[in-house]
């Protein structure tokens, strides 16, 4: 599932060594990353860029209908360590915000205009909502057949 272990183990060593801060975010990272793990067909990648992100980014393996580098990308803000707080961005086209939650981001994804959530407070619904603009973005990129 992950395309490198060094990056699994990155964020093994990231989670379990995160003790300061809003646990919450914690929490909806793990499962947001566990609904990903599920889905079938997808390769993960995870960049670690401490003091700036964690990126964990998304894409479905091998579907020559769309040339897309990822559907996803869930970003942990890490600027302030005690304070750090989840931004979940998809390709425009490929999701929905029929409660007006996103903000749009003019070539905000690989140079691309996206549409971005940002996770900061302890909202299951919230949390809800983003998990179902990822079942969309995976769902437009997947293969029909």
């Amino acid at each position: 599932m992950f395309n490198n272990q060094d990056e699994y183990q990155d964020m093994c060593a990231l989670l379990d060594g995160w003790t300061k801060g809003p646990e919450h975010i914690k929490n909806a990272f793990i499962k947001l990353k566990e609904n990903l793990l599920k889905k079938e067909n997808i390769t993960i990648d995870f960049i670690s860029r401490p003091g700036i992100t964690y990126s964990l980014r998304a894409t479905v393996k091998e579907n020559p209908q769309i040339d897309r580098p990822l559907f996803g990308m869930m970003d942990i803000i890490d600027d302030d360590p005690e304070n750090r707080w989840l931004s979940v961005c998809f390709f425009e086209e490929m999701i929905s915000d029929p409660d007006d939650k996103g903000d749009f981001v003019p070539e905000g994804l690989l140079g691309e205009d996206a549409c971005c959530f940002d996770f900061e407070e302890d909202d299951d619904t919230a949390l809800q909502y983003i998990q179902q603009r990822i079942d969309e973005a995976y769902a437009y990129m997947a293969p029909k057949v």
